[in-house]
This record gives structure tokens, sequence and C-alpha cells, in this order.
């Protein structure tokens, strides 16, 4: 099925962690090191700086707007009123710059990190993932993930679902009442992914790279694939059941659904995620594509 493209918005340097909320869209500019909302009609406008790289965002319950800060290994909470302020320092659990993240119901941060030094060009290694619980305290939930990325939590809070870039898949965790992860299993397989800690070897495998990503109400899930220049839907088990290839000459790093009926896909395109290029140009653009399924789940 052919789908069409429409820009909401262009002249970003490097969009991420899209998210639908209150009738807008917030995104995180990494190199504009800012977060802004942008209207269904494209107006863009800048809410608050995070100076060391803002990503993944989440909101609590109490209406507090949680951030990913990448380069500083912590996140930053902006209340309701506006003010920002440190929430959490990962940099003990964290082996790389943290990245995405998902809040559940109970106000609860699961947050991943690169696992190594990415664009310093460090061979690869496995990453923990945190849960960041409202009273402060810091757990690592899940050991030896392979560049957990975009992350998801089903409509019953149930389950938590985490893309692992650098391993062509999804892993899955049952969430218990405590908040901890038990019963890790593949929640959907790729493809199997090259013996290296070269991760330019890895992500020029041909293999998916599955990035920022968005449940829908079928149970499956749309992403980005950081290195196949698309967005694809994916059914439990691994198959793609559709693709969508960007416009020439931009890559797709992260997808959110929304819009009114939840079938707006947002997706956060550029040439490419490398710092160097990324940050001295602005040619990153929000682009939006109608889907047949609605949103579900987290975030």
């Amino acid at each position: 099925m052919a789908r069409e493209l429409t820009t909401l918005v262009t002249g970003g340097k490097f969009y991420e962690g899209p998210r639908w909320h209150d009738g807008q869209w917030w995104v995180s500019d990494f190199y504009r090191r800012s977060v802004f909302t942008v209207t269904t009609d494209g107006v863009e406008t800048h809410q608050f700086d995070v100076d060391e790289q803002p990503s993944g965002m989440g909101w609590l319950p109490d209406g507090s707007l949680v951030v990913v800060s990448m380069k500083d290994r912590h996140l930053v909470r902006r209340a309701p009123d506006g003010t920002v302020g440190h929430y959490a320092d990962l940099s003990s659990v964290a082996g790389g710059h943290v990245n995405d993240m998902v809040v559940d119901d109970r106000g609860r941060v699961y947050v991943g990190n690169f696992g190594f030094d990415l664009m310093g060009g460090a061979p690869m290694g496995p990453a923990d993932l945190a849960r960041v619980d409202p009273d402060g305290t810091i757990t690592v939930v899940a050991e030896g993930l392979h560049f957990p990325n975009g992350s998801v939590i089903t409509p019953d809070g149930s389950t938590l679902i985490v893309a692992e870039t650098t391993g062509a898949g999804f892993v899955a965790f049952t969430i218990t009442d405590d908040g901890s992860l038990v019963d890790r299993r593949v929640w959907a397989s790729m493809g199997d992914v090259p013996d290296t800690t070269d991760v330019m070897e890895a992500l020029g495998s041909g293999l998916p790279a599955p990035d920022g990503c968005t449940l829908d109400a079928e149970g499956h899930i749309w992403f980005a694939d950081a290195v196949g220049a698309r967005v694809a839907r994916v059914a439990p088990g691994g198959e793609i059941v559709e693709s969508v290839p960007m416009p020439d000459g931009l890559g797709a790093f992260a997808c959110q659904l929304g819009g009114e009926d939840g079938r707006t896909l947002l997706i956060c395109a550029a040439p490419d995620f490398f710092e160097h290029s990324r940050s001295v140009a602005d040619e990153a653009v929000l682009l939006t594509m109608q889907v047949d399924v609605p949103h579900a789940g987290r975030p």
C-alpha cells in the first residue's frame, strides 16, 4: 500500500524523542539542545533548553515532563509551573550516552543508554536498562542489551518492549507490581546479528536497526530503521508487514503515533546521524504519514 509522506517542519538539526501530548507534538533536537512543541499545522515553538543534549521524554502522573540529558547521563524534570531542574543522575549505571525512555502509569521511568561511546568510535559493548522510581531510587532492571533504544509499554501496563538497534529486533519483559522486569524474551527477531564489536560493521550488515518506535492497537510496532532509510511496521515475531521508504537523501531515526485519532505517524528524518555533520547543518525534518491502525500504550 502506498503511503503519502507530508513535510510538517523543516530546518532542524536532528530531531528525536517525538511524543504526542495534549493536542500537539513534542520533540527533542539534539544539536539545538532544546525541546520544542509542534502544532498539527507545523508551527514549532521552543520550550526549554537541555544543554547536554535532549532525547527521549515522558510525563509523570503530576504532569511534570521528564527528558533525557544524554551527554551528562542525567534526567531533567520540567515541573507543571515551567521550572526545569535535575531529576536523576544515571552516570553510575549508564555505559554511554543516555538515550530513549518510557514512563509507566505509576511514574516509573525505564531508560536505556548506548553502552559505549558511539560518536567516539569505541568498540560496541552491552548496555543496561535502568528504572528510576518516583522517590529517586535508581535500579538496573535488565543487563546485556544490544543498544536499547525506543521503548513501549502495552496498554494494560504489563509488558515493556525495547528496540535493540544493533540487535536487529525487540526484546520484551513482563513488568511486575514493584516495577521489576521478568520473563525476558525475544519479541521480534529480524535477522542474525554479526559477531562483531565494530558498530559500523554491525549497522552495515543489511539488517534492520530499530530506533525510535511506537505501538499500535493491533499489537504491532512502527519503528524507524536507522540504517534502512525507512519506517516499518513489524508484527510480534519479526515479520515486517509494511515498509515505507524515506524521500531521497533522508534517513528515519524515530517515529510516534499521535494526532486526534492516533493515526498520524510523525517521523524524525535527517540525512544521517553523525554528530559532526548534523550539528553544523539545518537539514532535519519532521514528516507525517496517515496509517490505518491507531496508537496504543505508552508513550
